[in-house]
Formats: structure tokens, C-alpha cells, sequence
């Protein structure tokens, strides 16, 4: 008798949290400050990337990547971007060339690899893409740009 009085319970207990998730499902989520919180979840306009590079703006400026690199894995085991961009595959893909900076470590050796210094290729190049600015700013591109 205990036992079906527990299974019972149990079942009470769990067709109550379903019917309290779908009553709050349906019901307008308030915040704190009393605003509709659904009508904030608006998704912005997606930008696609541009065909053609963009010009950089200052001297040293990293080259932003003319594609996706959604899928690209970059981590300690791997780097995709190197699949085109290292200088014993770059010519072979009809892609540009680390710069021979990436390939010195930290005390300006030579490496015939790229230094971990420089591995993690998104921490500096991002991909382009032509999309309004978030903040007003007054940058102006340097006279010697490119």
C-alpha cells in the first residue's frame, strides 16, 4: 500500500511541474523593471562577408580573413588555417603566406614551424565582414595605410 501511495505521489508531482512549465511557457515573462521580455529578443541582421578584401586601416594591422572560418578547428592539436596558409602549402592553394614573423620564437629563432606564440591565428585576424560599427567613433585610416 506504501508503494503505490509513493508511485502515486511521484506521478502527482510530475504532472504538476508539466502543467506548471506549459502554463509559464504560454505566459508573458516579466522583468524585474516590468518590461515584456520576448518582444527584447529580437535577432539582428546577419552580415555576410565581402568577396573582396577590405584595405587595413593602420601600419602592422593584421589581414582580416576574406572567409568563414565557422567550421575552422584551432586548438592544441589543430590548426586548419595552416591546411592553406603555411609556407610549404600556400603557393600549392593560391593562398597568401604567413608572414615570416609567425615562424620566430620568442627570442627571434628561426623555426621551421609556426611558433605557439602564434598559433592561435583568430586571437589576431578576424574574419571581414561589412556590418555597421556598435559605437560611434572618429577613427580615420592612417595616410600610409596598406
Amino acid at each position: 500500500m506504501k508503494k503505490q501511495a509513493f508511485i502515486s505521489a511521484i506521478a502527482a508531482t510530475a504532472l504538476f511541474a508539466v502543467a506548471s512549465f506549459a502554463i509559464a511557457q504560454s505566459a508573458s515573462v516579466q522583468s524585474l523593471r516590468g518590461l515584456d521580455i520576448e518582444s527584447q529578443n529580437v535577432v539582428e541582421d546577419v552580415y555576410k562577408q565581402d568577396k573582396q578584401r577590405f584595405t587595413r586601416n593602420y601600419r602592422q594591422q593584421p589581414p582580416l580573413v576574406p572567409h568563414s572560418i565557422d567550421q575552422y578547428q584551432i586548438d592544441l592539436n589543430a590548426n586548419q588555417c595552416l591546411r592553406c596558409h603555411d609556407w610549404t602549402t600556400a603557393g600549392d592553394r593560391n593562398a597568401p603566406t604567413l608572414s615570416m614573423t609567425h615562424y620566430l620564437d620568442r627570442e627571434g629563432n628561426q623555426l621551421d614551424r609556426v611558433a605557439g606564440t602564434r598559433w592561435f591565428c583568430n586571437q589576431c585576424h578576424v574574419p571581414q565582414v561589412d556590418a555597421p560599427a556598435l559605437v560611434d567613433n572618429t577613427f580615420e585610416a592612417s595616410s600610409g595605410s596598406n
